[in-house]
């Protein structure tokens, strides 16, 4: 739609636009007034209408951040998903062009027939690629292949003044790699180049094995680094004493051309569709119905023993081969599992720290979560490389990502026991992401990212948006003026 709405002072702006947004978490939430272009010329128009009005304006994607990077309360957020075509598409060299509302679940879908996969991908398939290139997301193959950034050779970028610029490695490259992770405080990305994955199989060679303790998650994700395409962890983060961090690893590897006898057949889009059904009669719709009673630390506790000792009765390894979209979403087994943690949500807490030190943090991080009586009902675990791009939460080592769940009561504790672990992570060497963010504080920021990183962010900002127009609310609480 082309918005024809007269420039008015913010307390005109109509009514019918204000919503009520929240973060993925369901932990926060604002009210804005929310637009909802379909192009390049109603992003301009929009632009113009926060500018005249005097509110600030955020983008949002499809909304999945956790916390509050999507949120812009009391101003107006451009909401992108109606920009959602894929532009230009090459079978052959595996080149894809796509608006910025194009979700995963649409590029994967769109590319798979013809035998390729999206390079990176997050545990969800509903994002979509601008956000991902904002938050420059990272899958269970960053030790191998980087985050998203690094198979976007380009995109176009509309600045807050109405330029649209193209950037890359080569052209406008402090922008390019500053965007990528900017998280949406540069510009607004109009279309993105990325670079498909050749796939021979619509399946994955996977092993599970068990580990017994947090010290052999580590020696198995480091002896299987050279041989995986793919690496995860799963904690138990009840378990403690000798058993802390114990889990469960999943190891991926694509399939080699010839290997499977029938590649036509499994990388059919409808050979890749997650299941509707839980053991082939509840529907997945009703699971997290089911799931709700167990949402409490008795419940959690026993799921979490049920699923270590059904893993270690497998055998230390247990191999079998899986689709890709079955191995890689695994957050989309169950719709809306988030609202087993209705009514206050989850926070997700998400550290990187270098591989000599995340041993020591970890534990203590699991440790201090037990004293605080705040244990996590999941722990996803990461092996990660460095990458070039500005805000980048990346290091050489491991991130583990904790959900907490939150009560009437225990905000105030999770934020005392966040403060603990952030001075854990950072006193280690590490840093945090923006995506799963909700509790960091801006003297942890500049610890982390350190003064000249900030500084070269900062100049950037000027650069391309001098009337600091473009805000949400984690940027207000993490770079406060």
């Amino acid at each position: 739609m082309d918005f024809k709405e007269m420039v008015l002072p913010a307390e005109v702006l109509p009514a019918e636009r204000l919503e009520r947004m929240e973060g993925w978490g369901m932990s926060c939430a604002g009210m804005s007034y929310v637009y909802r272009p379909v192009n390049t010329r109603g992003v301009r128009e929009i632009l113009e209408i926060a500018r005249g009005s005097g509110r600030p304006i955020g983008m949002r994607g499809a909304g999945r951040s956790y916390g509050d990077a999507s949120l812009n309360s009391e101003g107006m957020l451009l909401d992108l998903t109606r920009m959602n075509r894929i532009l230009e598409w090459d079978p052959i060299s595996g080149l894809i062009t796509v608006e910025p509302g194009v979700t995963i679940q649409q590029l994967w879908q769109y590319i798979i027939e013809d035998g390729w996969w999206p390079p990176v991908v997050s545990g969800t398939m509903f994002p979509t690629l601008g956000g991902a290139a904002s938050m420059n997301i990272h899958g269970k193959n960053n030790f191998k292949v980087g985050p998203i950034g690094d198979h976007i050779l380009s995109f176009q970028i509309l600045l807050p003044d109405g330029q649209e610029l193209t950037c890359s490695r080569q052209d406008n490259a402090d922008l390019f790699h500053g965007a990528i992770s900017g998280f949406g405080m540069l510009g607004v990305f109009t279309q993105l180049t990325i670079q498909m994955k050749r796939i021979y199989s619509g399946l994955l060679d996977v092993t599970a094995i068990a580990v017994g303790s947090f010290a052999e998650m580590f020696a198995q994700f480091e002896q299987r680094l050279p041989e995986s395409d793919y690496l995860v962890g799963w904690v138990d983060c009840f378990a403690s004493g000798a058993s802390l961090g114990r889990g469960q690893i999943h190891q991926a590897n694509y399939l080699d051309p010839g290997v499977d006898p029938e590649p036509a057949q499994t990388l059919r889009v409808t050979n890749q569709e997650l299941p509707d059904t839980f053991v082939g009669t509840v529907p997945k719709s009703l699971m997290w119905r089911i799931m709700k009673p167990f949402a409490n630390d008795p419940g959690m506790r026993a799921i979490n023993f049920a699923k270590y000792l059904s893993s270690e009765k497998l055998g230390h390894e247990a191999k079998h081969r899986q689709t890709h979209a079955g191995f890689a979403f695994l957050l989309d087994y169950v719709p809306n599992w988030k609202l087993t943690y209705m009514p206050h949500g989850l926070i997700q807490y998400q550290s990187f720290v270098p591989a000599e030190n995340a041993l020591a943090v970890f534990t203590e991080q699991l440790r201090l979560s037990q004293r605080y009586g705040l244990t996590p009902y999941l722990g996803v675990f990461k092996r990660h490389r460095p990458d070039d791009f500005l805000m980048t939460h990346a290091v050489e080592g491991y991130s583990f990502a904790l959900d907490f769940a939150l009560t009437a009561t225990n905000r105030g504790a999770l934020t005392s026991l966040a403060a603990e672990m952030d001075a854990l992570v950072v006193g280690g060497g590490g840093r945090f992401y923006f995506a799963k963010d909700s509790l960091l504080h801006p003297s942890t920021v500049a610890r982390f990212t350190g003064e000249e990183r900030i500084a070269k962010f900062q100049a950037l900002k000027t650069q391309c948006d001098p009337e600091d127009l473009l805000q949400t609310n984690l940027y207000r609480r993490l770079f406060p003026k």
